[in-house]
């Protein structure tokens, strides 16, 4: 190992090359012309065991760009498949490289990953190269959703290459450093059950039991528990996007990691104005993918799941789809509780009672009646605002209003105690679209301080302060819908 990368900190293992070789393609990165280090996540770094200083330097961002690779890497590209907008294909790697999974002083195991990093076996004809802005926009949104206390891939550095990736536009090259629990999916076990044998099933759920579920290795029926527990996981992730208006925009079968965390960032967006049928993804042309489909096809994703594991769950398949039905039929109370929990807690309610879901949605069709902005209204109930939202005065409010205060008074504890609940689970700001264009479009232009403050107040968001009210502004009205794109 080179001082360089001694220095540095990495400290690599390749469990997931132990697979058997048909899993994945040996790959390295295709080296780039002139890399520059434009942003680096230096508190990430330094959990991960990195000297964040050491990153910094011409070594580190040559490995950043897949120019040199760092002393215990095997790089491949993962195979997998996938339902797109529900039909099903042969996917794959194909901008992206494993370059290992770094053990953390604290013993956890985390994929390191180069996305954008040049051609592979799966790249479709496609050049696996990224522009910056939707590499930056994976930065931005990712690091948002690990302060707002929502589990996801996270990203260490980007680096642009110093080459034009040719879309509509010539645009400037770049590579995302992703980190993540593992890039296993759904999709994952989709191209094994396709295109595996049995043993090969077993062996990709047996490797994903002891990487990411440890607890029921080895007992019975461990196949059916990991089905159970994944579905569990998603069932919460996909309740606390919803809590925030977090839209995803793909939920492809391919963007559902086994471990439960969110990944993928492509055409992905936060809602402003509350509305179930919100869609910002241009290619999403029928709202499958809306904000209030995402349950259902949460739902839709892990029945594909469990129909990859029938081969593990019984040796009849009548039998197997019998025990895989009843598992995922617990997706919906799951989702159902992690949501309603959630929800009483953004309006302060302590305990449980059987008119809390009526309240809910009464106020969510107050809002969506009023086209009330879904961060703001509660951030503004928690802070007792509530006079200053616009539909403040209408019967609809004053009615609900009304019935929620009876509500709290209720309860044996204080207002206060209700309060402190609201402000721990109702953020003050989110990556309001506008200001993720507009930091995007500043980098373009090779200026990152408007990036730099962005991601600075979205680090707290949960706390209220002065340099946060221009990042609560909705922007101004415009003729044109707002639009996410891939990226790719």
């Amino acid at each position: 190992m080179s001082k360089d990368a001694k220095d540095a900190g990495w400290n690599l293992d390749n469990s997931y090359a132990r697979l058997p070789n048909s899993f994945y393609s040996s790959q390295n990165p295709t080296p780039v012309r002139s890399p520059k280090l434009v942003i680096l996540n230096s508190s990430l770094a330094e959990m991960l065991g990195f000297n964040a200083e050491s990153l910094k330097d011409a070594h580190a961002v040559d490995v950043f760009a897949g120019n040199t690779i760092p002393e215990g890497a095997l790089p491949l590209a993962q195979a997998y498949a996938g339902h797109q907008f529900g039909h099903f294909n042969m996917l794959g790697d194909g901008r992206a490289i494993l370059l290992g999974e770094q053990i953390t002083p604290k013993g956890d195991r985390v994929d390191i990953q180069l996305k954008g990093s040049g051609r592979t076996p799966y790249s479709r004809g496609g050049d696996g190269r990224a522009a910056l802005g939707p590499m930056l926009r994976e930065y931005i949104i990712s690091e948002a959703m690990h302060t707002l206390g929502i589990p996801t891939t996270r990203s260490l550095a980007v680096v642009t290459t110093g080459e034009a990736v040719i879309r509509e536009d010539d645009l400037p090259g770049a590579i995302l450093t992703r980190v993540a629990s593992s890039h296993i999916r759904v999709g994952t076990f989709q191209y094994v059950a396709t295109w595996g044998s049995e043993e090969d099933i077993k062996a990709l759920a047996d490797y994903t039991i002891k990487r990411h579920y440890p607890e029921i290795e080895g007992k019975d029926s461990q196949y059916l528990l990991l089905l159970r527990e994944v579905i569990k996981r998603q069932a919460a992730l996909i309740a606390k996007w919803q809590l925030v208006g977090f839209i995803h925009g793909v939920m492809n079968t391919d963007n559902m990691a086994i471990s439960g965390e969110t990944i993928d960032y492509g055409p992905c967006a936060f809602m402003d104005t509350y509305d179930p049928e919100t869609v910002f993804s241009s290619i999403d042309r029928q709202g499958r993918y809306a904000y209030g489909n995402q349950p259902y096809i949460g739902g839709w994703n892990l029945a594909r799941f469990a129909e990859a594991l029938l081969p593990l769950l019984h040796d009849e398949q009548e039998k197997a789809v019998e025990i895989a039905q009843d598992a995922i039929s617990e997706f919906s109370g799951h989702f159902r509780q992690h949501w309603l929990t959630g929800m009483r807690a953004k309006l302060g309610l302590l305990n449980e009672e059987e008119q809390d879901d009526a309240l809910i949605q009464e106020l969510l069709t107050v809002m969506q009646k009023n086209k009330a902005d879904f961060t703001n209204t509660f951030r503004s109930l928690t802070l007792g605002k509530h006079k200053e939202l616009d539909f403040y005065g209408t019967d609809e409010f004053s009615s609900w209003y009304k019935e929620w205060q009876e509500r709290l008074d209720r309860q044996q504890k204080s207002k206060e105690v209700s309060l402190e609940l609201m402000r721990k689970n109702n953020p003050a700001v989110i990556p309001r679209n506008h200001k993720v264009e507009e930091a995007l479009e500043a980098a373009v232009h090779d200026d990152y301080s408007v990036m730099e403050r962005l991601l600075k107040v979205l680090s707290n968001p949960y706390v209220d302060s002065s340099e946060q009210v221009e990042y609560c502004t909705l922007p101004d009205p415009s003729g044109r819908p707002y639009r996410t794109f891939c990226g790719t």
